[in-house]
């Protein structure tokens, strides 16, 4: 079948036929999420919704558990939706294992329950494997990520900032949406949060200009702050107060460094709160990061105490305020809170 768009599935599902089977391919959660929505919200009804919407995931084994769901009518609605997540573990399971599933879904497929939309779910499938290779002829496979060449990561992040921006009634002036692609390199649920800022700033000129973008938000050359996370972790304030003052001769600004740090130590409050994530992608998708990120933000919950955390969040508001005061000393502000977020007992380290 085709392969199309989160915007042509909305398209389609506007015209409000039920669609048997779909594969949501791709690693954006922000997409994915899009996506299960609008399936939800088109055909089951609010008040339904805890009996007929069900989640399976094929890494626990839940496959045929899916698919014995999918044939069963749904209870209190006309349709209902059956996601199966993860289908990329059924391509490492034994041969006879995946052959089974593969043909039980081929067969379900092939004559598919008229009251049920099943959403197949994975980051990536080897599209030359029996598995692969059937989802593409028998769904409607929805591209949910970005792609991995780099130009067209940035052209189609610019795309969807200026969705969102329409959304907001606003608009990007030329260059503006494409620069802030670049400053957020692919992080969807990020893009969102700063175009709402930016559309929030822009006020009543309802356009968002390049200046704009370039003083709030922070570029992702300064997101590797989060390396400081992982030094402040190990209790070595002079390098990361070294890694800061690079940051600052390269140009960055204090106010967005503190803001971005700020940002930071609210994702490694949520990650202290995780539970069951064994590898970076659960990690991911529980805080709504990327991999690399969400995988560090992991490491550091298990060195630094969750008192800690929100001590140096408190330290880090204080620093905020200081700098909107107009103070001129600015490292003397990022060394007093570099030793603060390294603990009591660091001063004496690093």
């Amino acid at each position: 079948m085709a392969r199309v768009s989160v915007e042509q599935l909305k398209e389609r599902l506007e015209k409000g036929k039920v669609i048997p089977a779909l594969l949501l391919l791709g690693d954006q959660p922000y997409l994915r999420d899009a996506c299960r929505a609008s399936l939800i919200e088109k055909f089951v009804p609010e008040a339904a919704r805890t009996w007929a919407v069900s989640r399976f995931s094929a890494d626990r084994g839940e496959t045929l558990s899916a698919l014995d769901q999918a044939q069963t009518l749904p209870m209190l609605s006309s349709v209902q939706v059956v996601f199966l997540e993860e289908a990329e573990a059924i391509e490492k399971l034994g041969e006879k294992n995946r052959e089974e599933a593969v043909e039980r879904i081929v067969a379900y497929l092939g004559d598919p329950a008229p009251f049920t939309v099943l959403v197949i779910e994975a980051e990536k499938l080897d599209m030359r494997m029996q598995l692969g290779k059937k989802l593409a002829d028998l769904t409607v496979v929805v591209e949910v990520g970005l792609g991995e060449n780099v130009d067209d990561r940035i052209i189609a992040t610019g795309v969807l900032a200026k969705s969102f921006a329409k959304d907001l009634g606003v608009t990007f002036e030329k260059g503006a949406a494409e620069e802030l692609a670049e400053d957020v390199n692919g992080d969807l649920m990020r893009l969102k949060t700063e175009v709402e800022k930016l559309a929030a700033f822009a006020g009543e000129q309802k356009t968002i200009r390049r200046e704009d973008v370039s003083l709030l938000v922070m570029s992702e050359k300064t997101t590797t702050i989060w390396e400081v996370a992982e030094l402040l972790a190990a209790r070595q304030p002079r390098k990361a107060l070294e890694f800061i003052d690079r940051l600052l001769r390269e140009g960055e600004e204090p106010i967005l460094m503190v803001g971005g740090m700020a940002w930071m130590y609210r994702k490694l409050v949520e990650a202290s709160e995780v539970r069951g994530a064994s590898n970076p992608w659960q990690a991911a998708k529980a805080l709504a990061m990327r991999p690399e990120q969400a995988e560090m933000a992991i490491r550091c919950t298990q060195r630094i105490p969750r008192e800690r955390l929100l001590d140096g969040l408190q330290a880090l508001q204080e620093a905020d305020s200081r700098l909107k005061g107009g103070v001129k000393d600015v490292r003397a502000i990022m060394e007093f809170l570099v030793w603060r977020l390294s603990g009591d007992q660091a001063a004496t380290t690093g």
